[in-house]
């Protein structure tokens, strides 16, 4: 084991130096890590011209007025309306298409293209009766606030390039511009957009048309709260806090965004003897302790969980001793599984404060046990499971195998356990159960994880079965994801899935205190979930 990861390791769970008990420190919020932007891309733009020209004008007009050609008769616009974040990404050739559909003349840059499509959608989108990029035109305010609509779903630095952007096209003929104001639902938006280099040259054209570039250089320090003290950004809430945004595809009446700030309950109050619980599934424990920002330490500090359960810790056999030579005082009892037929691949493990009485690895059945997948804890009162259940997979190659065998060996194994005691069964289950679990629930009926037979495999072998979804008990209008892929901005939009869960038996259902998720910690594709057990 190399040093590095002897001593990420170290400073996983070190609460013995604290001067009073942990306990009484109360439960804090983690501060969502700050990540550095090095600098925004060099970008240039025209004197957009061609869009001020009046046949223009006319034309768009004319396809904005004209009842023949609305977006929801184009599916090509329909998308487009249905996810404006999709314009940005657009390729340049890709623009003029969706114009030339809308019947506006794809002329200029990639940015004023964007800003035609976007003014153009903009009819639909905020009930405008006219033609926003002509009004933006008479009143470069309005083009503000439009603006700031499309980009609340952006990431900060996008906010910033793209306010200083705006307001560069918008009033071009500006050498400097210090502040930008931005109203983004009722709350405001201050934006420093200091232009370091602005250079105009101008050249007559054939035509007698005037042509000009600018050329802006800008540099900004930007995390996912702050921007520097030149560069300051007061944030609305639902960016510095993404998954408070309700980003659902057909969204019921009633449903309402998870926030953890507001929907953690206290701890028990005092003499409550109780135990507090984290899983998390890592995606590779020791890339995890390596990763740049992030601090074991200050989870535990935070958090001061008794038990932590791991899942797809990616571990080989020949780690896992020198990681539990690591654990210092207070968390020494841990037991790891591994992977024995593909190396590196999933594994499970459980760390605790409280020394359980037994310790069993697998379910018992050799044709399951191989990959790692199941460690189980036996405590005073309660069965505590840490579960990786197997993934469909690609071209759901492994879907009659999750359903015909392993999900109902997993129950019998539980159901079996709870002839003693209850049963706690946590873990990554790789299954969305209900269409609140998922940001797209129509796009991925045929999705590993959300086809309808795991989903009726889970209602079948766990619920009906006496199994208690702690979090959707507690939450049933909630929309709270605990996985978000790393492609397409995902995780920023908060279009994810809901895929790890607390289910305990109904004997101790009511004696769940706490069953939350920690969106903001950060460092896999999955984020922790918490359970506050009384005793």
């Amino acid at each position: 084991m190399n040093q590095a990861l002897h001593l990420g390791f170290r400073t996983f769970i070190n609460l013995s130096s604290f001067p009073v008990d942990p306990r009484k420190l109360g439960i804090g919020r983690l501060a969502p890590l700050r990540g550095k932007v090095m600098g925004s891309k060099r970008r240039s733009f025209s004197n957009s011209s061609s869009i001020a020209d009046e046949n223009i004008d006319k034309k768009l007009r004319e396809a904005i007025n004209n009842d023949n050609n609305t977006i929801s008769d184009n599916p090509l616009l329909k998308d487009i309306k249905d996810d404006p974040s999709k314009i940005e990404a657009m390729t340049v050739q890709q623009l003029r298409t969706a114009l030339r559909t809308a019947g506006i003349p794809p002329k200029g840059l990639k940015r004023e293209l964007v800003s035609a499509l976007q003014s153009y959608l903009a009819k639909e989108i905020d009930g405008a009766g006219e033609s926003s990029l002509l009004a933006d035109k008479q009143d470069p305010s309005n083009s503000d606030k439009r603006i700031s609509m499309m980009m609340e779903t952006k990431s900060v630095e996008d906010q910033v390039q793209d306010a200083n952007s705006f307001s560069k096209v918008s009033k071009v003929q500006q050498s400097r511009r210090t502040v930008k104001q931005l109203q983004i639902k009722g709350k405001t938006v201050d934006v420093n957009a200091k232009i370091v280099a602005t250079e105009q040259k101008k050249s007559a054209c054939a035509s007698g048309r005037m042509t000009s570039l600018t050329k802006k250089k800008a540099s900004s320090d930007v995390d996912s709260k702050y921007v520097s003290a030149k560069n300051r950004v007061t944030l609305p809430v639902n960016q510095s806090e993404p998954w408070t945004i309700l980003a659902h595809k057909k969204p019921q009446k009633g449903w309402i965004a998870y926030n953890p700030r507001t929907m953690r309950r206290s701890l028990p109050i005092e003499n409550t003897k109780f135990v507090k619980i984290l899983s998390w599934n890592v995606n590779g424990l020791r890339a995890l302790l390596k990763l740049e920002g992030f601090s074991a330490m200050e989870l535990a500090k935070q958090e001061n969980f008794d038990v932590l359960c791991l899942q797809e810790t990616k571990l080989q056999e020949k780690d896992v001793e020198s990681i539990k030579q690591s654990l210092i005082e207070g968390y020494e009892n841990s037991f790891w599984t591994c992977s024995n037929t593909r190396l590196g691949y999933s594994g499970t493990a459980i760390i605790s404060r409280i020394k359980p009485l037994s310790v069993r690895y697998g379910l018992g059945i050799s044709d399951h046990d191989s990959e790692g997948r199941v460690v189980t804890a036996e405590f005073d009162s309660f069965y505590l499971l840490s579960v990786y259940v197997p993934n469909s997979g690609d071209g759901l190659r492994r879907l009659t195998y999750r359903i015909t065998e392993w999900d109902p060996s997993l129950s019998n194994y539980i159901k079996e356990l709870e002839k003693s005691k209850p049963v706690i069964l946590t873990g990554d289950l790789n299954c969305a159960h209900e269409e609140i679990d998922i940001y797209n629930p129509a796009g991925n009926r045929r999705s590993a994880g959300f086809t309808i037979e795991e989903r009726q495999s889970f209602s079948t072998n766990f619920l009906s079965r006496g199994f208690v979804d702690t979090f959707r008990k507690q939450n049933p209008d909630v929309v709270g994801y605990t996985y978000w892929g790393y492609r397409h901005g995902a995780r920023k939009g908060n279009k994810g899935w809901r895929l790890d869960y607390f289910l305990v038996s109904e004997a101790i259902a009511d004696d769940v205190h706490d069953s939350f998720i920690l969106p903001d910690v950060i460092g896999s594709d999955h984020c922790p979930i918490g359970l506050v057990l009384k005793l």
